[in-house]
């Protein structure tokens, strides 16, 4: 695997920042989406990260979910911060690798779409 370009490493950053750039519950996944399917067909290091992130915000939702279902039960207002904390953090890595020109595997993803 040849060395990323400072171009590709902005692109990989932008993937990982998706999450805080939207507002709407599913636009996290969107915007990998997007540069998975554009940026992806030009570079492989792009389309790799895009698929990690677009993976992992998948995942994300369905945890969102189980933890709003156990917020009735009252555990999941737990499991939010938990949930909150855990996604930052992670992001923050993903950042720091994409930066670094690596692709950022991320604990707990279930890996629904395959690179």
């Amino acid at each position: 695997m040849s060395p990323s370009s400072s171009q590709e490493n902005t692109w990989a950053i932008v993937c990982h920042l998706a999450p805080l750039a939207t507002v709407v519950l599913l636009g996290n996944i969107i915007l990998p989406l997007v540069l998975m399917l554009t940026v992806g067909k030009e570079s492989d290091f792009v389309r790799r990260t895009a698929t990690e992130v677009l993976n992992f915000q998948i995942t994300m939702v369905i945890y969102w979910i189980v933890a709003f279902v156990l917020s009735f039960l009252l555990i999941g207002f737990l499991v939010m911060a938990a949930l909150g904390i855990f996604q930052i953090v992670v992001m923050i890595l993903g950042i720091l690798a994409a930066s670094r020109g690596e692709v950022y595997r991320y604990p707990m993803n279930i890996r629904f779409v395959k690179e």
